[in-house]
């Protein structure tokens, strides 16, 4: 996995971070979580499986819109079944009150040629009338109770009509939704692996690895600063390897705080570098956009070192307190292979208030990883001709990059599972 970025960042939590955790042994930042997390990470086949079953969820989820789809169109016909059965139930009911309201106006008429009898009429005929207006009522009667059977028929089959209708209709707007949810749950899962596969081939090709060969060991750093002064002393740079780096990153960074660990005093402490026949400030944003970095020094042959003259200007005002000069390095090649020193080295210094009489004085010693020796390589002179128009060195950490600490002294918090790593990505890269 091609080595990430994040001095910038770890650098930023620190000295944001107003703590500084004194001890006598070295303290190791937990990374574990960090470990848990990556292990959690689902895989390029894991991710294309979660497509393949968003697509089939997907395609099911189209295919039972369009069933839906088709229903409500069916049913919403004047020819669908429940839609017809409502028209002859009407037709039914209102032949049914036709006839009713026929045998009313017969009853009506029977019982008006009762009243019209006269008084000489006989008992066959006054009989004979009260036998129609019975008959026409009955008549009339049997037809009224259809013609309530028939209504309620009818009723019957429009609330049949309606509800298939209603039950279509929420079955469309339940596909369209679900396609609507299989549409997005698709196009998450594609983005995923696309993502996924982006970051693969982001991360893949030759990896960047920590070189133990490659070197950037600080010396002539005082133990002891004292405000008010300023101090001189050197980084050297080593390529023990047996291959021409072609572009080499060091970096530099100094961060302190007061004597109880609660105030930072970085604005106190100024860091420079010598290039191009004059000093400049290493935590300068430079031309290739690297921070706390000189930008590429290199090339720097195989079996030789170079050394970077470097200055620290100690405010006058300084409190006394406690500092580290961080320091860590990088390399790409034009092949693309890259790597950088293992660890980030920690040299700590004691501060001093201005006018302190420091006495004897050692200087900072480091906790340099496996292979900070001296390599015997060839040695060249000071540089004078460093670049800052080079290229980002796209250096990154394998899965065994050690874990980062202020051995002996002071340990920067950054917080529940950071760590310090020095790492710096080509420029135009995402970091």
């Amino acid at each position: 996995m091609r080595i990430r970025s994040i001095l910038a960042t770890a650098v930023a939590a620190a000295v944001t971070t107003p703590v500084v955790l004194l001890s006598a042994a070295p303290a190791f930042a937990d990374t574990k979580p960090a470990a848990q997390q990556e292990q959690q990470k689902p895989t390029i086949e894991e991710l294309e499986r979660r497509v393949t079953a968003a697509q089939k969820a997907y395609d099911a989820a189209v295919i039972t819109l369009a069933n839906a789809t088709a229903k409500v169109e069916a049913v919403t016909k004047d020819d669908a079944p429940l839609a017809k059965a409502v028209v002859e139930a009407k037709k039914v009911a209102d032949e049914a009150y036709a006839a009713w309201k026929a045998a009313e106006v017969k009853q009506a008429e029977a019982e008006a040629a009762l009243k019209a009898l006269p008084e000489t009429a006989t008992a066959e005929e006054k009989a004979a009338a009260e036998k129609a207006v019975e008959d026409a009522k009955k008549v009339a009667t049997g037809l009224g109770a259809k013609t309530a059977l028939a209504d309620d028929d009818y009723n019957t089959a429009v609330k049949d009509r309606d509800d298939e209708r209603a039950v279509a209709f929420r079955v469309l707007d339940l596909a369209t939704k679900a396609k609507e949810d299989a549409s997005k749950a698709l196009k998450a899962a594609e983005k995923a692996l696309a993502d996924a596969k982006a970051e693969e081939g982001e991360e893949g090709g030759d990896d960047c690895v920590p070189e133990p060969k490659f070197t950037t060991v600080v010396s002539g750093l005082p133990s002891k600063v004292v405000g008010g002064t300023t101090v001189n002393f050197s980084l050297k740079v080593t390529n023990g390897t047996d291959k021409k780096l072609d572009e080499v990153y060091p970096y530099v960074f100094v961060h302190a705080f007061d004597a109880a660990g609660l105030k930072e005093l970085d604005k106190h402490l100024d860091l420079e570098y010598y290039t191009n026949g004059s000093w400049k400030d290493a935590d300068d944003e430079s031309e290739d956009g690297a921070d706390f970095g000189m930008g590429d020094i290199g090339p720097l042959k195989a079996k030789s070192s170079v050394n970077v003259k470097l200055r620290l200007k100690v405010d006058a005002k300084v409190p006394a307190g406690q500092g580290a000069a961080l320091v860590a390095g990088d390399y790409w090649n034009k092949d693309e292979s890259c790597g950088g020193t293992p660890d980030l080295d920690v040299y700590e210094f004691e501060i001093l208030a201005k006018g302190s009489k420091p006495g004897k004085v050692d200087d900072a010693k480091g906790k340099p990883s496996e292979g900070h020796t001296a390599q015997g390589g060839k040695s060249t002179a000071p540089v004078t001709t460093g670049t800052t128009t080079g290229s980002l060195a796209k250096t990154g950490s394998s899965d065994a990059v050690p874990q980062i600490a202020m051995a002996g002294a002071a340990a920067v918090a950054l917080g529940a599972g950071a760590m310090f790593v020095v790492r710096r990505r080509k420029a135009g890269s995402d970091a």
